[in-house]
């Protein structure tokens, strides 16, 4: 009997219970119960097992309607967002044998400082630059979004510039401090990577964060909006600093290689890897 049983639990009771726990993830799936991933250990929820329709419930209550059809179209659907005002999320939504799953990440509110980070003094320094691109680089999850934030609160509150930043999605809200900052989440306010870099040159930005390098017309925008007198900070999925400059120029036709590592060797302020 209790195998016909569905769970009957709200996706807020789900997410209150990740902030109150202080949970870093929450996974949802069939034929488990909610599961929470607290000090990096799971802890299933005291429940019966999902069905898929209790996944499917809980899912399309979260999913925003732009996203549904990624959803059905590609079979996964990716976003953030808030809750009630207490934390926000970064969101997979996809499709696994046969039925709906869902991993849900906590965002960090409170920004680490360089310091607590373990950071060499040297790196704040470079962001006092008037132009230039740093790079920050590691596997996913190895700490490049939370990096990038961190700097990017640092000239928030020690320069006064206009910072621009590009995100897929927007993870962390800044307000205005000593700088102005505008934030543009791919595929809400912009449609690329690339579209974002070419008009935010028209924009006046004196830095310009670039969530993710991915692709050849991103790099080449972002490397010549470092050459021409904006400070670029912009993540790389390598393993090394050396893997970092060799994927950027490889990235490109090898007859443009050459070009590239020039304005690399110009442009080039830091690989933190």
């Amino acid at each position: 009997m209790s195998e016909e049983k569905t769970v009957d639990v709200s996706i807020q009771d789900l997410l209150q219970l990740v902030v109150d726990e202080n949970a870093s993830d929450l996974h949802v799936a069939v034929g488990t119960p909610p599961v929470y991933r607290i000090h990096g250990k799971l802890h299933p929820l005291d429940t019966h097992p999902l069905k898929a329709k209790d996944t499917e419930r809980l899912i399309q209550s979260i999913v925003p309607e732009k996203y549904q059809n990624d959803l059905q179209e590609n079979g996964g659907a990716d976003f953030a967002f808030s809750f009630e005002g207490q934390a926000r999320f970064w969101v997979s939504v996809f499709k696994q044998k046969g039925s709906m799953s869902m991993a849900l990440r906590l965002i960090p509110t409170t920004l680490i400082s360089l310091d607590d980070m373990g950071l060499p003094a040297q790196i704040q320094e470079l962001l006092y630059k008037p132009r230039g691109l740093i790079s920050v680089t590691g596997p996913t999850g190895s700490g490049e979004t939370t990096t990038l934030a961190s700097m990017v609160n640092v000239i928030n509150e020690e320069r006064d510039c206009h910072i621009l930043t590009i995100e897929d999605p927007i993870e962390y809200y800044h307000p205005h401090k000593k700088s102005i900052i505008s934030q543009r989440e791919i595929g809400v306010d912009v449609p690329s990577f690339s579209e974002a870099l070419r008009r935010g040159l028209r924009q006046d930005p004196d830095v310009m964060l670039v969530g993710e390098l991915r692709d050849l017309e991103t790099m080449e925008a972002a490397i010549t909006a470092a050459e021409t007198g904006h400070l670029v900070l912009a993540t790389l999925h390598t393993t090394g600093a050396a893997p970092t400059v060799d994927r950027m120029v490889d990235a490109f036709p090898s007859t443009q290689q050459e070009q590239i590592r020039i304005q690399l060797s110009i442009s080039l302020l830091a690989v933190i890897s």
